[in-house]
């Protein structure tokens, strides 16, 4: 009876090595692959862009395939690629980068108007030459296996432009003469509108920016109004239950949601920036 017993487990102890070789051998393993190399269309000495000219391409760029590959063989799943775009010598860590995705072509057409606009959100003045660099991003499922390609170098100068439509240029009915006003259930006027005047209304600082001092109530939300008294046009986001964004982010004309108003009531300042398409809420 023991020598059965020693038998059946050294049978099971062989099985079990067996099948512990056997999932080895058929495990999958990235093997790497190879940095992208990335050319454009676009001259890289000095150009000034122009509003006249902003349907037409600035530039294509084009990268090869950084055929990415396992033990298995070539990768068959595919591939996500970034281009990045930031102002030369932040070496793309700038918190204002900015990033397109292209999913899996090869190349992308970037117009006159969209760089532009890029260069706006980079927090770049018009009207001056700035020194820019552009890479692309490739990587797999997950934001895996990521790989750069070289970076290109291009001086522009932009063209004073807003990435979100001004009031004053928003087809409200009636005379608009690019006022800006807060109403909602974060502000002490509720959602009552017309709103209380002066307390709520924005004071304009730029052509392109607004401010507003307010005390706001905490856990409401919020929008901004072209015109006291109608609903016709508003600023808004696009998803309200983005994280942070109580204390700012991108927003839009005629956008779904509501601002979120902070968490805490006090007093906020309030600044809209129609160039870059972002607010941003202070404490004071």
């Amino acid at each position: 009876m023991k020598k059965i017993l020693n038998y059946v487990v050294g049978f099971s102890l062989f099985v079990f090595l067996f099948m512990s070789c056997k999932k080895e051998e058929n495990k999958v393993t990235y093997d790497g692959g190879t940095n992208p190399v990335l050319s454009s269309t676009a001259p890289t000495s000095s150009l000034t862009l122009a509003k006249a000219n902003e349907n037409n391409t600035w530039n294509i760029f084009s990268w090869t395939n950084p055929a990415y590959k396992f033990n298995t063989g070539s990768s068959s799943q595919d591939v996500t690629y970034t281009l990045q775009i930031d102002s030369l010598g932040s070496n793309f860590t700038n918190p204002n980068i900015q990033e397109v995705s292209i999913s899996k072509d090869l190349s992308n057409t970037i117009t006159v108007k969209q760089i532009n606009t890029v260069l706006a959100k980079l927090q770049l003045k018009e009207d001056q030459p700035h020194n820019i660099e552009v890479r692309v991003k490739s990587s797999l499922a997950n934001n895996s296996a990521i790989l750069y390609s070289n970076a290109l170098k291009f001086i522009l100068v932009p063209y004073l432009d807003v990435a979100v439509t001004l009031p004053e240029n928003l087809p409200t009915a009636g005379s608009n003469n690019g006022d800006l006003f807060l109403v909602g259930d974060a502000s002490p006027g509720g959602w009552n509108n017309p709103v209380p005047v002066p307390t709520q209304k924005f004071t304009r600082t730029s052509s392109t920016t607004y401010e507003l001092t307010i005390a706001l109530v905490g856990g409401k939300e919020y929008l901004m109004l072209p015109k006291n008294g109608d609903w016709g046009n508003k600023y808004a986001v696009s998803d309200k239950n983005l994280s942070g964004l109580s204390a700012g982010g991108d927003f839009g004309a005629n956008k779904n949601d509501n601002f979120p108003g902070p968490t805490a009531s006090g007093n906020y300042k309030i600044v809209v920036d129609f160039k870059t398409g972002k607010f941003t809420v202070t404490h004071l």
